[in-house]
């Protein structure tokens, strides 16, 4: 039997916004998150309000007509398994109509409450950074979507790649509360984190622990494609099951613009223990979007 968890969300269809993750629904305090499908010529009229947001472009193409800007994608990907996002940020208090281009388009979006105002951004998939990091069997990659330092309030996204069998957040890690060095510097922010999933393939699974170092939450959960594994708290490694590569996408909002956060003690040797990096990565680059 699927084990079932209040962390682990399934898709609540298969058309439409078949994911909404809000602060009242999960329970906490910044983040928000939905995922959609369009047809080709829907269109999708919104208003930002008071809340920073981050377009992803998942696969598919559209175009965004706004007061603050038009933007149009030429090369989207066909899913995330063929190339890198284009990536739209948005500020508070921002009109948009967004039209499906292709025959089928589909996007992740997060958004979170803020009071300052930073210019909107569209970061194509040539300018997004990517970086392998980790090593051995610990070995995936990042593409840096909205990373710190971006010109945002408080969000920061990541898509992550990481092949058969590797180990992913990983050594386990943590932002749960706010630790500043005595430079001011934030060594750990509270942050709440989504982690959504996708495979090539229907049978493919990952593995997630999301644990805090008491145990008073110790949950392991197999998020399959399209599940969302909620993060309130905790360390929350992640494992790919053998076969199958694992894409997940990582909106994060919390106090602090950054991705600071704090080790598992008993995991901290490992950083040191890596000898060599996996030579299948990357799995996915912008020249793919060309094809």
């Amino acid at each position: 039997m699927e084990h079932s968890s209040h962390l682990q969300i399934k898709p609540r269809s298969e058309t439409g916004i078949y994911h909404s993750i809000t602060t009242k629904t999960a329970k906490w305090k910044y983040l928000n998150f939905e995922a959609r499908l369009m047809n080709k010529g829907e269109t999708w009229e919104h208003d930002t309000l008071n809340n920073e947001m981050v377009i992803v472009l998942l696969g598919g193409n559209f175009k965004v007509e706004s007061n603050q800007g038009n933007w149009e994608t030429k090369n989207g990907r066909k899913d995330v398994f063929s190339g890198v996002a284009h990536t739209l940020y948005l500020s508070r208090n921002s009109k948009f109509m967004l039209t499906a281009l292709s025959d089928t388009l589909d996007i992740g979006y997060g958004w979170c409450q803020v009071d300052e105002d930073f210019p909107a951004k569209f970061v194509t998939p040539e300018d997004t950074p990517i970086v392998i990091f980790g090593g051995d069997n610990a070995t995936r990659q990042f593409n840096d979507l909205v990373p710190p330092g971006f010109g945002c309030s408080k969000i920061v996204v990541r898509e992550v790649y990481t092949p058969s069998g590797n180990w992913s957040s990983f050594p386990a890690h943590k932002h749960d509360e706010r630790l500043v060095g005595t430079d001011g510097t934030v060594l750990e922010p509270i942050q709440e984190e989504t982690y959504f999933y996708k495979f090539q393939k229907p049978e493919a699974y990952a593995i997630q622990q999301v644990y805090t170092k008491d145990r008073s939450l110790d949950e392991i959960v197999r998020p399959r494609h399209n599940d969302v594994v909620l993060i309130p708290k905790g360390y929350h490694p992640v494992v790919a099951e053998h076969g199958f590569h694992c894409y997940y996408l990582n909106f994060l909002a919390g106090t602090d613009q950054c991705l600071a956060n704090s080790t598992d003690p008993d995991h901290e040797w490992i950083y040191g223990s890596w000898t060599s990096k996996d030579k299948r990565l990357p799995l996915v680059i912008a020249e793919m979007n060309k094809q």
